[in-house]
């Protein structure tokens, strides 16, 4: 898989999300075999770049890997100045968000809502691609609703305007997260374009990621929110597509190894009493199969002391490791 004069190290990629692909985790994600991770979602109103939020989300310091930046927004302009902006600021790959459902952006007409209209879409790849010197990315998903699946012609101007790499959602904006992601379109976007085509939505074993892979004939599949407290899913999916063995899934003791890791970066990350607060909904995810009545959880979701939240863990492991 390559991107523009990027070769990935495999095929299996961190999708955006905001909220959750910060440093740390993209971070941890590739360490887990990741082949690239995407940034959270940057909005391209220059008005809030000095926000925590939003250094927050630009903050590349340190990082491994190829830094591929997602940014949002309506405007072909703004969309060209935030690519170059975060160009400056040390981006090699460039995506464009046509894909998020939330009402808060498609109602600024960002996101998904942009797949309504074609010939805005056209203008903003065509500013932002010629705006900057590095590959640009778009994510979509496959249409506004099931009656108006239009990925394969939004495809075809991805492809026309000159974007390196297209990664589709398998549902429409009306289906938000709801039901099954469906990869037909998809399968037909990869038949109608020559770029490479990255399969997302429901990817959540080594077994499905092979499937969709074979189904779609795509070029690499995205994991989103099964990635969510099992970061080492890129390792397995990736030893499986290769080997076509399974990994062992960690032993407790790698779990806690991990999930201390992410708490530790986390807390470093965004300091007091901010890293404490993210941290919880990642512990949550984490603890999910081992705290199944939540017990735990509810416990630790009332800490917003970071040290408080390291000690509780610890001992919550070492009582696991006992029974």
């Amino acid at each position: 898989m390559r991107i523009g004069k990027y070769q990935l190290e495999n095929n299996v990629i961190v999708a955006p999300m905001a909220g959750i692909t910060d440093r740390p985790f993209r971070q941890l994600c590739r360490r887990l075999g990741a082949g690239l991770a995407v940034s959270e979602m940057l909005s391209s109103n220059p008005k809030v770049w000095k926000t925590e939020k939003s250094m927050n989300r630009m903050d590349h310091s340190g990082e491994s890997g190829i830094r591929a930046v997602q940014i949002a927004g309506a405007d072909p302009e703004l969309m060209a100045q935030a690519a170059q902006f975060n160009v400056a600021n040390g981006a090699q790959i460039i995506d464009i968000n046509m894909g998020c459902p939330a009402k808060k952006v498609n109602k600024k007409l960002a996101g998904s809502a942009l797949l309504q209209f074609p010939e805005l879409v056209e203008e903003i790849i065509d500013a932002v691609v010629n705006a900057v010197d590095i590959p640009v990315t778009l994510k979509i998903r496959t249409g506004w609703d099931p009656d108006n699946r239009n990925g394969v012609e939004i495809a075809r101007i991805a492809e026309r305007y000159g974007i390196a790499s297209l990664a589709v959602h398998g549902r429409t904006r009306a289906c938000m997260y709801k039901g099954d992601a469906e990869y037909a379109t998809i399968r037909d976007i990869k038949r109608s374009v020559s770029i490479p085509v990255v399969a997302n939505g429901d990817i959540t074993s080594p077994e499905k990621a092979k499937q969709v892979l074979d189904y779609t004939g795509a070029d690499a599949i995205m994991i989103g929110r099964a990635a969510q407290g099992r970061p080492w899913i890129f390792r397995e999916i990736d030893h499986y597509l290769r080997t076509g063995e399974h990994l062992q899934p960690p032993a407790i003791a790698e779990v806690r190894s991990i999930l201390m890791e992410h708490l530790t970066n986390l807390h470093l990350f965004y300091g007091e009493p901010m890293g404490a607060r993210i941290a919880r909904k990642h512990v949550s995810w984490y603890l999910q199969t081992h705290d199944s009545d939540g017990q735990f959880r509810r416990v630790f979701n009332a800490l917003d002391n970071p040290q408080a939240q390291v000690v509780a863990l610890e001992q919550y492991f070492k009582t696991l490791a006992a029974n």
